[in-house]
């Protein structure tokens, strides 16, 4: 039986699928639709979204379209390679980084507009039906969550699009290539200011190589310039804030990162990974400027963190990449990891120099001010600050227990 809601908030792309939940909310639950549609720099146009919200019987008073470029930087993708956050050794967390913020949104409109309910497009087999509502219920416990994948029979694309002919509605599955031109395609798609993603058809055979022509932001490694091309990061307390000497707002850095990387081929990845829900999944991942992050981001600690404070925080990765790709952004263990790598990130300042060349990020150099690494102390040549006879004390203490144990065992 169905809970009776008045008000609902929809998170709305104006694709095929929320297209289609706009008009069966309006149906099964007779309720008032309140759309929403974020700009996450996904690198199309989302006023459209506007208009076919119009088209479906939305007030215009109920449509909201916001652009969320720099909050999705700052406060979320920024936080995130602070902790150089990577899920199973390659996936730099794209889509699952973006979920906390869409439930965000959705929740604060609902307090605003006085909605008792919220919804989404998410399917039951994926995992982000997990982030979207575990975001809302972690902001508000009383709010109602309509998962129309969880209710309906219209479990297949055809069963979609004869819902859509039988109700008018249309649907234009348009995207942008790396030129800006519109193109169709024919993968389930997800894209913000960090990355897009391609999953289904032809790339559920493990085996089956992605096609060319898929990829949509990225010159392919073979086709990128044959002239490499330097760059360098400025960063300070772990964030990067500068690209070549010019200090530029989060989202407009990333963005520039983003053409770079695009132009050199960099960020493509083809992965299997383990989705929370239980089930293998393939997908590719264009992140271009975040892969180029990533590495300038550790090289950058390389020089201004502690060992053991470094040793330390690479331990929290795994966890950390756990917790954000299952949709545990807004949770407090999150929140607890989040402090403790801020605190890390105190002195992470400075700037990184890296060569872009053919699908590659070097890094080939880094400075600091607050430089731990000490050339004096490093040095293969003559020094005055090393003793190197202290070395043979060092060895023999942590060998010590080595030794007893060895006397004890080899002798009996």
């Amino acid at each position: 039986m169905k809970k009776e809601v008045k008000k609902v908030v929809l998170a709305y792309s104006g694709g095929l699928d929320t297209s289609i939940i706009l008009k069966w909310l309006q149906d099964e639950y007779n309720a008032e639709v309140i759309t929403f549609t974020a700009d996450l720099g996904q690198g199309e146009e989302v006023e459209p979204a506007r208009q076919k919200a119009l088209d479906n019987g939305i007030k215009p008073e109920n449509i909201f379209i916001l652009d969320v470029q720099e909050e999705f930087v700052k406060d979320y993708v920024f936080p995130m390679f602070r902790a150089n956050a990577i899920y199973e050794g390659e996936y730099l967390l794209g889509t699952s980084i973006a979920r906390p913020l869409i439930a965000k949104k959705q929740i604060e409109i609902a307090y605003k507009m006085g909605a008792d309910a919220v919804s989404h497009g998410a399917t039951g087999k994926g995992n982000d039906q997990v982030r979207f509502e575990l975001g809302y219920l972690g902001l508000n416990p009383d709010i109602t969550v309509i998962a129309p994948w969880r209710e309906w029979d219209l479990n297949s694309r055809e069963k979609l699009l004869s819902y859509a002919r039988e109700h008018g509605i249309k649907i234009d599955q348009k995207h942008v290539d790396a030129d800006g031109n519109p193109t169709v395609s024919p993968y389930s798609m997800d894209a913000n200011l960090l990355h897009i993603s391609y999953e289904g058809l032809h790339l559920e055979n493990p085996m089956n190589e992605p096609e060319e022509s898929m990829w949509l932001w990225s010159n392919s490694p073979q086709n990128a310039p044959d002239e490499k091309e330097y760059i360098t990061i400025g960063y300070k307390n772990g964030d990067p804030i500068s690209l070549n000497g010019e200090e530029l707002s989060p989202a407009t850095l990333l963005r520039k990162l983003n053409e770079y990387g695009n132009k050199h081929g960099i960020g493509r990845v083809d992965i299997v990974e383990n989705r929370f829900v239980g089930m293998k999944a393939r997908g590719c991942y264009e992140t271009p400027g975040g892969t180029i992050m990533l590495k300038a981001h550790r090289a950058i600690e390389s020089i201004t963190l502690d060992r053991e404070e470094a040793h330390m925080k690479d331990g929290m990765i795994a966890k950390y990449a756990e917790l954000i790709y299952n949709g545990f952004w807004f949770s407090p263990e999150r929140e607890m990891l989040q402090a403790a790598i801020d605190t890390t990130q105190k002195y992470v300042q400075g700037s990184v120099k890296l060569k872009l060349y053919k699908g590659n990020v070097e890094v080939v150099g880094r400075e600091s001010d607050m430089s731990l690494y000490s050339e004096a102390h490093s040095t293969f040549e003559e020094d005055e600050v090393y003793n190197q006879k202290d070395a043979e004390g060092f060895i023999r203490l942590n060998a010590l227990r080595r030794i007893i144990a060895g006397k004890k065992r080899n002798h009996k």
